[in-house]
C-alpha cells in the first residue's frame, strides 16, 4: 500500500499521524513552502458544537493520540447585538492559533510526525498521484478538487475580512457580534491569540442582496464597535481578506481509493464558520479505513449530520432581525444560556436544528434520509 496525502493542513496531518501510529508511512504533498503557510488568525473549539464530546482536546488525545495545546480555554463567551450584551460562563471550549505562527495547530501537528516526508512546493496534481499511489487522501483545504470530480454540494460562499489588533485581552474569553448593520446575515467575532493581540473578523454570505456591500466600510464600522464595547483603542497590525469562500459538503467521503477529508469533505460548520474538530476527525477516520480499523463512510456519518444541523441553524439565524437578535442575546444571558451551553443530556445543535427544520428551505436537508 502506497498512500499519498494531498495537503498538509489539519486533516492531512492528522491522517498522517494516525497512519504512522498504525504502521503505515504516507507521503504528504503540500503546494506551499511550509506547514501553515498563510495569514495568522484565531479560531475556537466550542464544546456546544461537539456534543456528546464535551472537551475536544481531551477527546483527541485520549481517543486518537493527537495532542494540541490551545491559546487558552474559554471561560467567558460574550455575545453582542445592536442593543444587547450577554455573557455565558463555564468550560465552553478553547481559543487557538492558525497559520504562520510557531504555536499554530498546524505546527503542533507537524511536530508529532516521525517518519512521514512532507514534499513542500509540490506541483503534483491529483491525477498524477493517482497513477503513482494506491490510495490518495484529498486534503487540499478547499473544495476545488472535490467539485472537479463532481463530488461536492455547495451551499453558500462567504466573504471575510479580519485583522490582528494590539490591545489588552483576556486569553480565556471570546466574543461574537450579531448585527446586520455590520455583517448582513453574518457575524463578527473576536478571538485573543495572546494577552496583547487578538483577531477580529467579520463574515457574511455572498447572497445577491449582499453583492454591492463594501466590506472595507463594514469592517471599519465593526472595528469601531469592538473598540467601543471593549473600551480601548485597538491598533491594527496585520490584515487578511477572503472572498467567495465555499462552504458545502461532499456527496461521498470515499470514491474508489480516494478519500475526501477536511474542507474537501465539508468540515466547516456553516453556523459559525469553524470546523477544526471535524476536520481532524475526518483525517483520523480516513486513516482508520486505510488501516482496516473501520469504514470511513460509516465513521463520518455523525460529521455529515452535524453539518446538516449547522446549515439549518445558520439559515434560521439569517432570518432573524436585529430586534430578534436583541431578544436572543438577552435570553442567552440568563439561565437559558447556561442550561444550553452546559447540558449533558442532549446536543443543543441537534435539538435546535430539529425545531427549526420546518422553517428553512428543504434544499439544505439533503442528508435527512441518510
Amino acid at each position: 500500500m502506497k498512500v499519498a496525502i494531498m495537503g498538509a493542513g489539519l486533516s492531512g496531518l492528522a491522517c498522517a499521524i494516525t497512519l504512522e501510529k498504525n504502521g503505515i508511512t504516507p507521503r504528504v504533498f503540500e503546494k506551499r513552502s511550509q506547514v501553515g503557510d498563510r495569514f495568522v488568525n484565531g479560531e475556537i473549539l466550542l464544546s456546544i458544537l461537539s456534543r456528546p464530546v464535551r472537551d475536544d482536546l481531551a477527546y483527541l488525545s485520549e481517543k486518537h493520540g493527537i495532542y494540541l495545546r490551545p491559546t487558552g480555554n474559554i471561560k467567558h463567551l460574550h455575545l453582542h447585538s445592536q442593543h444587547a450584551h450577554g455573557a455565558i460562563t463555564g468550560a465552553l471550549g478553547f481559543n487557538n492559533i492558525r497559520g504562520r505562527h510557531k504555536h499554530s495547530f498546524e505546527k503542533q501537528l507537524e511536530s508529532q510526525l516521525k517518519t512521514t516526508e512532507i514534499i513542500f512546493n509540490s506541483t503534483k496534481s491529483y491525477e498524477e498521484l493517482l497513477q503513482e499511489y494506491t490510495h490518495v487522501v484529498m486534503a487540499t483545504g478547499d473544495a476545488a478538487y472535490a467539485a472537479k470530480v463532481q463530488n461536492y454540494q455547495q451551499d453558500l460562499t462567504v466573504s471575510l475580512k479580519g485583522t490582528i489588533v494590539k490591545g489588552e485581552f483576556d486569553r480565556y474569553m471570546a466574543a461574537a457580534w450579531l448585527d446586520h448593520r455590520i455583517a448582513p446575515k453574518g457575524y463578527g467575532y473576536l478571538i485573543p491569540i495572546s494577552d496583547t493581540e487578538a483577531n477580529i473578523v467579520i463574515a457574511y454570505p455572498d447572497y445577491p442582496e449582499n453583492e454591492n456591500l463594501n466590506i472595507e466600510n463594514l469592517y471599519h464600522l465593526f472595528h469601531q464597535r469592538v473598540c467601543c464595547d471593549l473600551q480601548q483603542s485597538l491598533e491594527i497590525v496585520d490584515s487578511f481578506q477572503i472572498t467567495n469562500y465555499i462552504i458545502g459538503n461532499c456527496r461521498s467521503p470515499r470514491i474508489g481509493n480516494t478519500f475526501f477529508i477536511g474542507n474537501c469533505f465539508g468540515s466547516i460548520m456553516p453556523f459559525l464558520g469553524f470546523g477544526q474538530f471535524s476536520a481532524i476527525l475526518t483525517g483520523v477516520y480516513a486513516a482508520y479505513d486505510l488501516c482496516g480499523l473501520g469504514s470511513y463512510n460509516k465513521l463520518s456519518i455523525p460529521l455529515r449530520r452535524s453539518y446538516e444541523q449547522s446549515i439549518i441553524l445558520r439559515k434560521a439565524m439569517e432570518q432573524l432581525s436585529n430586534t430578534q437578535y436583541d431578544l436572543l442575546v438577552r435570553a442567552l444571558n440568563g439561565s437559558l444560556g447556561h442550561r444550553l451551553f452546559h447540558t449533558k443530556r442532549i446536543s443543543p445543535l441537534k435539538a435546535a436544528s430539529y425545531l427549526l427544520r420546518p422553517f428553512v428551505s428543504e434544499k439544505v436537508q439533503r442528508f435527512s434520509q441518510d
